[in-house]
């Protein structure tokens, strides 16, 4: 099979897969992702394309937080998938340790062992792009109403110090994984366009929880 063809069926896979997922995890963000991992690469020296493509688009196909944490899951799926059409094998065994190593949550874990690879960051950064901005909060109350948590609780403060084992197994409300995740991503950023790209986005975050206060608090603008 040609590149082009084992993308094009690869995007019909997690079309298909994904076609009833949370609205914050479904084929459109993988489309989002998928597409700013490209726009990013373009400006990357030395990429593997055909790696960011696959990676990007099989990032989420079993997110662990939806198999009750399990993250062995997706990469097996993917493997599974690639290997059914016969895919370079090294590109696969790339491809499932970016799957691997691209959560926000294994930052968490120090001693975690570490993978990294330019497309690993490239995909990175796209991920997180979505994760921040008018997007980014978008899917976070998609998946606070989804999980029935409590969109803000005065009393219930941030958490700035949680294990990879605390974070996977909090039920904090909405508001608070703004400076649990979403406000620390901009300097997490890998590539000069990942960290461009994200300085607006974390802006509009920042003025979106301004408002978020002002209008909790009964404050006007005057």
């Amino acid at each position: 099979m040609t590149n082009t063809s084992i993308i094009e069926e690869t995007i019909a896979f997690v079309k298909e897969t994904l076609q009833d997922a949370e609205g914050g995890h479904d084929w459109f963000h993988i489309q989002r992702v998928f597409n700013s991992s490209l726009l990013i690469a373009k400006d990357e020296k030395d990429v593997d394309v055909l790696v960011v493509s696959l990676g990007a688009l099989l990032h989420d196909i079993a997110d662990a937080k939806f198999h009750n944490g399990d993250e062995t899951i997706g990469p097996k799926v993917a493997k599974d998938f690639l290997t059914s059409l016969r895919v370079d094998k090294k590109v696969i065994a790339h491809v499932e340790n970016i799957i691997k190593h691209i959560s926000f949550k294994n930052s968490f874990d120090k001693h975690a062992k570490k993978f990294t690879s330019l497309e690993l960051q490239i995909i990175q950064d796209a991920d997180m792009l979505d994760a921040i901005g008018a997007i980014g909060i978008a899917r976070t109350f998609n998946y606070g109403g989804f999980k029935n948590r409590t969109l803000y609780d005065p009393e219930i403060a941030p958490s700035l110090n949680m294990t990879k084992e605390e974070y996977k197994k909090s039920s904090a409300p909405t508001i608070n994984h703004f400076y649990e995740k979403l406000l620390l991503l901009k300097d997490k950023m890998n590539t000069k366009t990942g960290k461009k790209l994200a300085e607006e986005r974390h802006k509009f975050m920042l003025s979106f929880l301004e408002q978020f206060y002002k209008e909790w608090n009964a404050q006007t603008n005057n």
